[in-house]
C-alpha cells in the first residue's frame, strides 16, 4: 500500500496545503455568497484560505488513493473519515474558543450541529474529484518548479500563514476575553441585586428595633420601605446594568465582528442566545 505524500518534499506538501485551501476558501465562499445574495469572505484567517480544506484534501489525497481501484469501499472511507476530520475541527474550536462557526442542527441527520448527512456525502465526491481530477492537474503543473523557487515561495507562503494564524489566535482570545467579561458583568449585577436585598432587610429590622411601635404599623411602615428601597435599588440596578452592558456589548462587537461577518450561524457553545443578543444590539446601534 502506497501513500503518495509520505514521500513529497515537505515544500511541495505545504504548496499543496495552501492551494486546496484557497480552491476551498474559493468554494465556500462563492457557495455562500449566492445562498445569501451577498458577497462572504468564508476564510477563518485574514488570507484567502480555509486550512480545514487543505488538510482534508491532503488526507483524501494521502490516504485515499490506495482504494481507487474499489469505487464502493473509496466513497464510504472517504465520506466516514472526512465527516469524521469536520466533527474534530467543529469540536475543537468549540472547546478552545466556547464559539460554534456552523451549526447543522436544522438539517437532517444531523450530529451535534457540527456534521449532517448531506454534507458527509459530498465529502465522498469531493474526494473523487479530488483524488482523480484536481490532485493530478496540481501535481503536473506543480513538478514544473525547480527545486529552490519551490522552496523560497514555500517559505514566504508559511511565513504569511504563520503570522496570519498568530494574529487570528489573538483575535480569538480578545474574543474569548470580551465574552468572559460579558459573563463576568452578569454575575456581578446578580450579586449587586442580593447585595441590595440584603441591605433592604437589614435597614427594616433596624426600623423595627429602633421605632417601637406595635407590629402592624411597623408591618406598614416596613411594607413602604420596602417598596421605596425595591424600586431604588431596581433603578440603580437597572441604569449600572445598562451601563455595563452597553461596554461589554461594544467591546464584543468590536472583536466579534470579523468572524459574525464571515459565519451567519455562528452562535456561543454554552450560551447561544448571547451572540443572538449581540446581532440585535449591533443592528439597533447601527440605525443610531
Amino acid at each position: 500500500m502506497q501513500f503518495p505524500l509520505f514521500h513529497t518534499p515537505i515544500s511541495l506538501t505545504f504548496l499543496y496545503f495552501v492551494w486546496y485551501s484557497f480552491l476551498g476558501w474559493c468554494m465556500e465562499s462563492t457557495f455562500c455568497s449566492v445562498c445569501h445574495k451577498r458577497w462572504i469572505n468564508r476564510g477563518f484567517l485574514h488570507l484567502p484560505i480555509c486550512p480545514i480544506y487543505g488538510v482534508g484534501v491532503l488526507i483524501m489525497v494521502n490516504f485515499f488513493t490506495p482504494f481507487v481501484g474499489n469505487i464502493p469501499l473509496f466513497y464510504l472511507m472517504a465520506t466516514v473519515v472526512m465527516s469524521a476530520w469536520e466533527y474534530f475541527v467543529g469540536w475543537l474550536l468549540e472547546v478552545t474558543t466556547h464559539v460554534k462557526y456552523w451549526d447543522y442542527s436544522n438539517r437532517r441527520c444531523n450530529l451535534k450541529g457540527r456534521i449532517c448527512l448531506g454534507n458527509s456525502l459530498w465529502w465522498g465526491i469531493a474526494a473523487y474529484l479530488a483524488i482523480f481530477l484536481i490532485h493530478p492537474a496540481t501535481a503536473q503543473l506543480y513538478s514544473r518548479l525547480e527545486p529552490l523557487p519551490r522552496q523560497i515561495i514555500a517559505s514566504v507562503l508559511a511565513v504569511m500563514v504563520l503570522v496570519d494564524t498568530i494574529i487570528t489566535i489573538r483575535d480569538l482570545a480578545l474574543l474569548s476575553s470580551a465574552l468572559a467579561k460579558v459573563e463576568a458583568a452578569r454575575v456581578q449585577l446578580e450579586l449587586g441585586k442580593m447585595e441590595l436585598q440584603q441591605h433592604i432587610e437589614d435597614h427594616i429590622e433596624e426600623r423595627k428595633a429602633s421605632l417601637g411601635q406595635s407590629i402592624s404599623d411597623l408591618q406598614s411602615a416596613g411594607g413602604r420601605a420596602k417598596e421605596m428601597l425595591n424600586q431604588a435599588a431596581q433603578d440603580k440596578a437597572r441604569q449600572a446594568q445598562e451601563k455595563l452592558r452597553a461596554m461589554r456589548m461594544a467591546e464584543l462587537a468590536r472583536r466579534s465582528a470579523r468572524f459574525m461577518k464571515h459565519y451567519s450561524a455562528m452562535s456561543l457553545h454554552h450560551d447561544p442566545a448571547l451572540l443572538k443578543d449581540l446581532r440585535l444590539w449591533v443592528e439597533s446601534h447601527k440605525e443610531k
